[in-house]
């Protein structure tokens, strides 16, 4: 069982139409959704204006598209500090003031640059996917895996709240240059308050890989494992497709130059 979702040229575009595919499915809700996005970094500010009016919708209910974004990879850091600089910023100058407990900081991009191990130093995930790119004696294509889901922390008997984004697969199409594409899969995924900001994230944390290794961004591809059209704090269904109606008439101003 899995229902898919037209490929679509760019994250906003993608996100538009995985609503409105799901918003057709009984309960509003659906199982593996799958989700593929050409170019994920093509208009990935808020300088693309529907961008910009799911933010302000979000912001009425304390929720960012760029915070759930930096979750996944913090882009200001990066063109900051540069790599592999700032991974220790991030934890040792804005992880120490966003943490929320030491089981789950809400911050993937944490997961992927530290993760505890029995004995020894965490493991940067990100880093050795990077230096085994780099490497010309790796010839592998497809054994660049990253995993959030930590049976050591997320496994409880709460039915909310923790980790939702299991599990990366990054690939390496041939070619020269050779291109980078992404695999996600989440365990569940709230479509209004989370999953524009996820693409955004996902787009960016593919840009810097790519980036750091000389690679072409390919696509993007996310399976929802289960997805639902949420209604953010006290949102109710008539503002959620109000904000959809701007965001359709938003896709037709062309994008600043």
């Amino acid at each position: 069982m899995y229902l898919p979702v037209q490929p679509q040229r760019d994250c906003a575009s993608a996100w538009r139409e995985a609503v409105r595919v799901v918003d057709a499915q009984v309960g509003d809700s659906a199982y593996n959704v799958i989700i593929d996005v050409v170019d994920p970094t093509a208009g990935a500010t808020q300088q693309d204006p529907r961008v910009t009016v799911v933010d302000e919708f979000l912001a009425k209910y304390d929720k960012s598209v760029e915070t759930v974004a930096n979750t996944i990879f913090p882009t200001g850091l990066y063109h900051r500090y540069g790599a592999p600089v700032f991974f220790d910023v991030f934890h040792d100058k804005v992880l120490a003031k966003v943490r929320r407990s030491e089981r789950w900081s809400g911050y993937y991009f944490e997961r992927m640059t530290r993760l505890p191990v029995s004995a020894g130093k965490p493991i940067n995930q990100l880093w050795e996917i990077v230096e085994r790119i780099r490497d010309k004696n790796v010839r592998a294509l497809n054994k660049f895996e990253l995993s959030l889901f930590d049976p050591a922390r997320d496994v409880d008997s709460s039915p909310y709240g923790g980790q939702c984004l299991s599990f990366l697969s990054f690939k390496l199409v041939p070619g020269t240059p050779k291109t980078l594409t992404l695999t996600a899969m989440y365990r569940n995924h709230f479509y209004i308050e989370k999953l524009l900001g996820n693409l955004l994230g996902l787009g960016r944390l593919m840009a810097f890989v790519a980036q750091e290794t000389g690679l072409d961004v390919g696509a993007l591809t996310v399976i929802s494992t289960h997805a639902e059209i949420d209604k953010p704090g006290d949102a109710r269904r008539s503002d959620i497709d109000n904000m959809i109606a701007r965001f359709d008439q938003a896709g037709t101003t062309p994008l600043a130059a």
